[in-house]
């Protein structure tokens, strides 16, 4: 009886929260031109990490998501905004979304940058209603933590996807479960 009263205690607040944080992701909306003007910053950045330009003079496109807040007590949730880029343009906006349960606590921030290698890959993405990682796709991870370099021997997969720019303390970084949606931006 004592852990069942424990556990809501826990699990109480965390389902709180997470309702918050999903109700307030309208909220966070942006336009096209922010979007894109983050986006601009984020490969900037992404571009000055050792090995990154190898990947990206390979891409036929890139799915980049700027900004992408995560937040949990036992029960986590993220969400953020980015656009597609084919040939430099920004051809379409997404949102990616994922939810947790299981050992968590902690805030972060984080930029994802999702690089689709074979024409393919990326045509059954765009097809796609609403893409989830592990699912639809499968997306070869690279986490780039501060002073780390791409490893570019292995430029084989389809979907490469990068995680950096870590702000905040979280226990473990993952696209796994992520779901990208199209947003209607224009």
């Amino acid at each position: 009886m004592m852990f069942i009263v424990s556990a809501l205690r826990i699990s109480v607040p965390a389902l709180l929260f997470m309702a918050l944080l999903l109700a307030a992701t309208p909220a966070l909306a942006a336009s096209a031109a922010e979007i894109d003007r983050e986006v601009d910053r984020a490969l900037a950045a992404f571009k000055k990490i050792e090995g990154a330009n190898a990947f990206l003079g390979i891409a036929k496109g890139v799915l980049v998501f700027p900004k992408v807040y995560k937040a949990g007590v036992g029960v986590g949730g993220e969400y953020g905004e980015g656009a597609l880029r084919v040939g430099g343009k920004s051809v379409d906006y997404y949102s990616t979304a994922a939810a947790s349960i299981g050992f968590q606590l902690g805030a972060q921030a984080k930029s994802i940058v999702v690089i689709f290698t074979q024409e393919s890959a990326l045509r059954k993405f765009r097809e796609s209603e609403g893409w989830k990682v592990g699912v639809d796709g499968s997306v070869a991870l690279v986490d780039i933590g501060v002073g780390k370099a791409v490893d570019t021997t292995n430029i084989k997969d389809p979907v490469i996807g990068f995680i950096f720019g870590q702000k905040g303390l979280m226990y473990n970084l993952t696209l796994e479960g992520s779901k990208f949606t199209r947003l209607d931006k224009k």
